[in-house]
């Protein structure tokens, strides 16, 4: 899951403003807020070209030294499907609702996330953002030591959460209080699809006798993951817990490049202040909200420099 487990809190700046939507005019918000399925799907063809760039790149590289460079590369882009996943459970990275959802599924699915239970989870944490009792991406203790952060950074509690909540989900058994009762069905059947169809694709990989299946997929998956556990952290870590959405949330200015791979996602203050706006909108957004935003990071090194410096040493 994309949640980090924050540091203590930090006391808001004595500047960031009162409200929590009290920022764009109603004219400019409406402008800003019409998705389009031509961008979106430009910005989804460019992130697969990209992964079938790095793709070539690991299946070209045999087993030369190229290998390992290919992996992370292949890693870094896979693991960044998150970045749809997250825009199209929002249903804002096209105007079409099946087109949201169909790559959201595909995108779950590579990601052992499924989309509709993430949809749930992930907007639950909207509603509550830094709420300690009902945000679920910080429940349980703060991420306050450096062993805890180490941990994190590696991706393993993501994957072991994964695999044992949705296992928990195919089982019937839904104890999280977002998933409603109408909900529930839809969340269950879609754990069953996603272990049926896990349990295919390993049979299918055995039986093929090739290593295609690691090699694109489960070794990147690993390696990459913790890439992205680096850059989730930097959204709300060591942000105050209060509800204005200008305050608990970071902005990191970073690279175009890493920018585009995270679909501007790193522009996380406007996109909380006003999770309606498709990624596309959210570089015009942030001009606009500058003056307002409490926290804008320099880079993600700078972020995770002042996260490791908050740390216990055990």
């Amino acid at each position: 899951m994309d949640d980090a487990r924050p540091l203590p809190p930090v006391s808001p700046p004595p500047a960031s403003p009162s409200g929590r939507r009290a920022a764009l005019d109603r004219q400019t918000l409406k402008a800003l807020s019409a998705p389009s399925d031509a961008k979106g799907l430009r910005q989804l063809a460019g992130h697969l070209a990209l992964l079938a760039l790095t793709s070539a790149s690991v299946l070209w590289s045999g087993g030369s030294l190229w290998l390992a460079p290919a992996l992370i590369a292949q890693g870094i882009v896979l693991v960044f499907l998150f970045a749809p996943l997250h825009e199209t459970i929002h249903r804002t990275a096209f105007r079409s609702r099946r087109l949201n959802d169909g790559v959201a599924a595909l995108c779950g699915f590579l990601l052992l996330l499924p989309a509709g239970y993430f949809r749930a989870f992930h907007l639950q944490h909207h509603r509550f953002t830094q709420d300690p009792a009902r945000d679920p991406e910080i429940s349980g203790p703060p991420l306050s030591t450096r062993p805890a952060y180490l941990l994190h950074v590696s991706g393993l509690p993501y994957w072991g959460e994964r695999l044992v909540t949705t296992w928990r989900h195919a089982m019937g058994r839904t104890p999280e209080p977002y998933i409603t009762s109408r909900l529930r069905p839809a969340i269950v059947r879609e754990a069953r699809l996603h272990l049926a169809a896990y349990g295919l694709a390993a049979g299918a990989g055995l039986l093929a006798g090739g290593e295609t299946l690691l090699l694109l997929w489960v070794i990147p998956a690993l390696i990459g993951q913790p890439v992205l556990r680096l850059y989730l952290l930097a959204e709300h870590t060591g942000c105050p817990q209060i509800r204005d959405m200008l305050a608990n949330s970071r902005t990191t200015l970073t690279a175009a490049p890493l920018a585009a791979l995270c679909w501007h996602m790193n522009l996380h203050t406007a996109h909380h202040a006003y999770p309606g706006l498709p990624f596309h909108a959210l570089p015009a957004a942030d001009r606009l909200l500058a003056p307002r935003i409490s926290l804008r990071a320099s880079g993600y090194i700078a972020v995770q420099r002042e996260i490791w410096r908050r740390l216990t040493p055990a």
